[in-house]
């Protein structure tokens, strides 16, 4: 329904860490049919890009995800390469991406 809800991780690696157990928070979230999820990294965020080498930052990822929640994934998925590739421009990647985009 456009709601825009987020569920923050721990920040904390995703690798083992010698001689530390540190468990990550559980969340359970309930879902209807139509919904989609994102589950990503801080790598798209944090890129360089642009006129002026700033970060894309969470809010305007927010946007872009919300600009094609309508779209079928497939369809998203070249939108938002495209503009990551757009936004980077001749700037270095500095950090590694991952999306996952699930439509219920």
């Amino acid at each position: 329904n456009g709601i825009f809800t987020e569920y923050k991780g721990d920040r904390q690696t995703i690798g083992y860490q010698k001689g530390k157990e540190n468990p990550f928070t559980k969340h359970s979230i309930e879902v209807q049919k139509g919904d989609t999820i994102y589950i990503f990294t801080d790598g798209y965020a944090d890129q360089k890009g642009g006129n002026d080498g700033r970060k894309f930052y969470y809010k305007t990822l927010q946007e872009l995800f919300g600009s094609v929640q309508h779209l079928p994934i497939v369809e998203q998925r070249t939108v938002v390469k495209n503009k990551f590739d757009e936004w980077k421009g001749n700037y270095e990647q500095i950090d590694d991406i991952c999306i996952i985009g699930v439509r219920i």
